[in-house]
């Protein structure tokens, strides 16, 4: 049997501090060494991590004058992300900048070189700064991922395109209501075959009881043969509890079909192609009262991206606030709308699946 992810045990932000000015590399060098040890890195990785560290830091530091923040996340693998988001003025020219020897403040120019090097993979978003008022944000965030499997860093040339793999990608972001220990918001995933299966779930209200109401719903993926039995079978298992909203989707990456099932005050977007379509659910909640799953069958291109969200990321968004962003790899696009768009009063989580 295919094996379930679970986003409390798999999605996990382990450091999170602004950067202000070079100093903060003092406590995140540290940090990041010991939990890069605890997931198994080798020296040789751990190494490459703490230079990545330092260029980011001081990338932000002279760009975006100490209006960034530097995360640390373990993803399904585990995975080690190293994620830089500031709020500066972004980069005017991003393939001129990914050159080695170009700076725009008189340095030697090596750093998002030796970023895409020391790297086992590597994703840069950014948005210039603008009076537009479509414009959500400007800056830019950098993905440095390290899987600890790989012996060394794939030979990539800098300022050439993120190399992006064929088929299914996955991108996830859960972080609770003031980086507290429990969360209500919880995304179960699998993938069987040539089917993602996934059930995004928030727990009414914030804390322990939100987080035990959204507990051991794994196995419903597994055992359930549709998404309507996978939501009735929640919807079950919820009676007696404080309840939940939800969506369920089975996304067939032969049939070329998605299928998204919900309930509550979550929000999808789907992306067919280069339209984007958004989706919103039945009012209710699941193991209380609610009306009848609105269900929604989709066919599907070539390419197709998913989003599900819950409500503690705001949902006044489109393709126009985020150019370009919607054909990154699904990762940065989980860091980047978790982010910007999240709300700092409520459990924010979402879950990002693409296919090409």
């Amino acid at each position: 049997m295919a094996k379930v992810y679970d986003s409390a045990t798999d999605c996990r932000l382990l450091y999170n501090s602004p950067v202000q000015n070079e100093s903060a590399l003092i406590l995140l060098r540290s940090k990041l060494s010991a939990i890069a040890q605890r997931l198994g890195f080798s020296d040789g990785k751990r190494e490459n991590m703490l230079l990545v560290a330092s260029e980011m830091v001081s990338n932000q530091v002279k760009h975006a004058q100490g209006r960034g923040l530097f995360q640390v996340w373990q993803q399904p693998g585990p995975i080690l992300d190293i994620v830089a988001l500031d709020f500066g003025p972004g980069i005017s020219c991003l393939s001129q900048a990914q050159q080695d020897g170009y700076s725009s403040v008189n340095t030697l120019g090596k750093g998002l070189g030796s970023i895409y090097r020391l790297s086992d993979e590597s994703f840069v978003y950014t948005q210039k700064e603008s009076a537009a008022p479509e414009k959500k944000w400007s800056g830019a965030v950098f993905l440095s991922r390290f899987h600890p499997g790989r012996k060394s860093a794939p030979e990539r040339a800098p300022g050439s395109a993120p190399r992006m793999a064929s088929g299914l990608e996955i991108g996830l972001f859960s972080r609770s209501l003031s980086d507290d220990r429990y969360n209500g918001d919880r995304i179960y995933l699998q993938q069987t075959g040539d089917a993602l299966r996934w059930l995004h779930l928030d727990g009414l209200g914030h804390g322990q009881l939100a987080q035990e109401a959204t507990a051991n719903l794994a196995a419903h993926l597994s055992h359930c043969d549709c998404v309507d039995s996978i939501l009735a079978a929640v919807d079950r298992q919820l009676k007696g509890t404080r309840g939940a909203v939800a969506i369920t989707g089975e996304l067939g990456l032969a049939g070329q079909s998605l299928n998204i099932l919900g309930v509550g005050d979550m929000h999808a977007h789907v992306m067919n192609e280069e339209e984007m379509v958004n989706l919103s659910f039945a009012p209710g909640v699941l193991g209380k009262e609610h009306q009848k799953p609105d269900q929604f069958q989709l066919g599907i291109g070539k390419r197709c991206l998913v989003i599900t969200c819950t409500d503690g990321i705001r949902r006044n968004w489109d393709t126009t606030n985020f150019p370009g962003l919607f054909h990154q790899h699904p990762q940065l696009i989980a860091y980047t709308l978790g982010n910007i768009m999240g709300r700092i009063s409520d459990d924010q989580s979402l879950c990002v699946a693409s296919i090409n």
